[in-house]
């Protein structure tokens, strides 16, 4: 019981107290990848200490060893008589465990058909442009989006390959293949699923609202090691107002104007220090459940 009445508040803890310092951080916008780790990480951390939580409750006495054969013994996830003794008082963690898995495999599932559908429907009325690597839409509202996932697609209307100069092209290109190559698909999925999951938990909400900006400023950092942060800032202005589809990732977009801001007016780095305790935070928070949970002095 003591065991569970600490994972429970650790769960807590980290639930709703937790997400506030990093959704205030200063430096959470200078480094957004890191902060996107450290949001993970806490959503990880919350879902561990809940499923091990339950797991005492439901299975009372089970103590948590290390060394024993198979994963569900590894730190006690057992039962003093073994799993067969546990019977049904073993569906209630696993519950608690499928309940957000299935919320992110639905997450993804929903968006590659989205995804599907309107790549095939690019792949009828888009010419791919093979000197840009995109497909060029005929719109004349200038709009730039990449499709993600294992058939991505990078998208340009002809109105934004009409109105952006040749370096402009380039930076919002660079800035779609981040999004491409960082797989920011998944970090996305993860937190809908996260929210859809747990919608009254803070961590769940913050996360959910501060991971889709954060992903659009690391692709603006990748997109700008190469080429000059105010030609992706003109660009993004220029293609602010283009509409896109469900699931895309835009160049633009409404948080455009804060994104220029930053490209605008970059700030310092995060202090070392900070990027070192954010990265060890981010590490250490799924583990901690599991170094209470087997705890010698928590039964």
């Amino acid at each position: 019981m003591t065991a569970a009445l600490a994972l429970l508040g650790y769960a807590a803890l980290v639930g709703v107290l937790g997400p506030l310092p990093l959704a205030r951080a200063q430096w959470a916008h200078r480094a957004p990848h890191l902060a996107v780790a450290l949001w993970q990480g806490l959503a990880l951390s919350f879902v561990t200490a809940l499923v091990l939580g339950v797991h005492h409750l439901a299975v009372p006495g089970g103590h948590l060893h290390l060394g024993l054969v198979g994963l569900l013994h590894v730190c006690g996830v057992d039962h003093p008589g073994g799993a067969a003794a546990a019977g049904w008082r073993l569906l209630l963690p696993a519950a608690t465990a499928l309940w957000p898995l299935s919320r992110f495999a639905g997450a993804l599932a929903r968006t590659a058909r989205h995804r599907g559908r309107h790549r095939r429907l690019l792949d009828l009325v888009a010419a791919r442009d093979p000197a840009l690597g995109a497909h060029v839409l005929h719109h004349a509202t200038p709009a730039a989006y990449c499709l993600p996932g294992r058939h991505s697609r990078i998208v340009l209307t002809r109105g934004a390959v009409e109105l952006l100069t040749a370096p402009q092209l380039a930076a919002v290109l660079a800035h779609e293949r981040a999004h491409v190559a960082g797989r920011h698909h998944l970090a996305l999925a993860a937190a809908d699923a996260f929210a859809a999951a747990f919608p009254f938990l803070p961590l769940a909400r913050l996360a959910a609202r501060e991971t889709p900006l954060l992903l659009e400023m690391a692709a603006d950092d990748r997109a700008v090691r190469r080429h000059p942060r105010t030609v992706l800032a003109a660009a993004m202005y220029r293609v602010a107002d283009g509409q896109v589809p469900h699931a895309a990732f835009a160049a633009g977009g409404p948080a455009a104007l804060l994104r220029v801001r930053r490209l605008l007016a970059p700030a310092a780095a995060p202090h070392p220090a900070v990027r070192l305790a954010a990265a060890l935070t981010g590490a250490a928070a799924p583990v901690l459940p599991l170094l209470i949970t087997c705890g010698p002095v928590l039964p």
